[in-house]
């Protein structure tokens, strides 16, 4: 944590000092895509061919779930790790086969996670722990210092620094994504240049989904007091995004947690077309009981909205 600050220190004090054409020749993230005109133009999962360029189009993976936590608190609040208000927060992108399998861990060589989970693969791969820096100083050594600001504001984590959730996805998740392939960003990678550009893209997918608003917006505010019911929820994210995702619940299926809007994919999970599409997993939350949307503990959360 000490570096990944003295190292954010050094880029504000450079950027500081820096001119105001040099601020605006931050390294690229993006892949080399290119080829992609030229490939037949499908969403995921409904190809009736073979995709060719695994660049293009996310394969086998093309059940692209953008996954969501309701936390309420974060166990780390002493060292000013906080949940946003009136915000849920993220949790992932996932690359699903389209059968509804999925695989992790496909890149032992990308891998950032300091405790994965599983540890040891169906095939009996070892999944070993990671010991070197933290993500987020990938992020900030190509300059992403707004990315990294929201970051820490919505993609926070509970029970572990937010750099070793942030790693634990991408390696579980983005190495098994195939349009953030090492292969797809060409001769002119740079190193860590797919982390960023993973983090960017788990970014882009969560805006589409203000899960808080969404259900605010129907009348469902969390409460201490109040219980909706399965179909009040599923119903009211419907409405507005055209498909039922995913809603899981602990407590036997009476305490709201997660959402999961399930897509197919036009194009590459960077920059392609997500069309919403109705949950394959059965919602873990009870279909008879009411169900609590608890309120958060006030003093873990704060308000991200303002400028610092």
């Amino acid at each position: 944590m000490a570096a990944a600050l003295g190292l954010v220190s050094a880029l504000l004090a450079l950027q500081a000092g820096a001119s105001a054409s040099s601020l605006f020749s931050l390294p690229r993230t993006y892949p080399n895509i290119s080829a992609c005109v030229n490939e037949p133009i499908t969403y995921s999962c409904e190809n009736t061919t073979a995709i060719q360029n695994t660049c293009c189009s996310p394969t086998p993976g093309g059940l692209v779930l953008q996954t969501q936590f309701w936390d309420t608190y974060t166990g780390l609040e002493s060292r000013g790790q906080l949940l946003p208000k009136n915000s849920w927060t993220i949790h992932g992108l996932w690359p699903d086969n389209c059968d509804g399998s999925y695989e992790q861990y496909c890149d032992l060589s990308r891998q950032y996670d300091r405790d994965p989970s599983p540890s040891v693969l169906p095939d009996g791969t070892r999944v070993p722990p990671y010991k070197g820096p933290g993500v987020d100083t990938f992020v900030a050594e190509f300059g992403r210092l707004d990315m990294l600001d929201y970051m820490n504001k919505y993609w926070v984590s509970q029970g572990s620094p937010n750099a070793d959730f942030w790693g634990h996805e991408f390696a579980k998740h983005a190495t098994c994504t195939s349009t953030f392939d090492v292969a797809c960003y060409g001769p002119d990678y740079k190193k860590n240049q797919d982390v960023v550009d993973f983090f960017e893209a788990v970014i882009r997918a969560y805006k589409m989904y203000p899960t808080w608003e969404l259900l605010a917006a129907s009348g469902i505010l969390p409460s201490n007091r109040t219980t909706y019911s399965l179909s009040q929820l599923q119903n009211a994210l419907k409405a507005q995004t055209g498909a039922i995702p995913y809603l899981g619940c602990g407590s036997n299926g009476t305490v709201l947690q997660e959402v999961w809007y399930f897509h197919h994919v036009l194009g590459s999970e960077q920059f392609g077309h997500f069309k919403t599409l109705d949950s394959t997993t059965k919602s873990t939350c009870s279909q008879t009981a009411g169900i609590h949307y608890y309120e958060r503990t006030p003093t873990s959360e704060r308000e991200v909205r303002l400028l610092p």
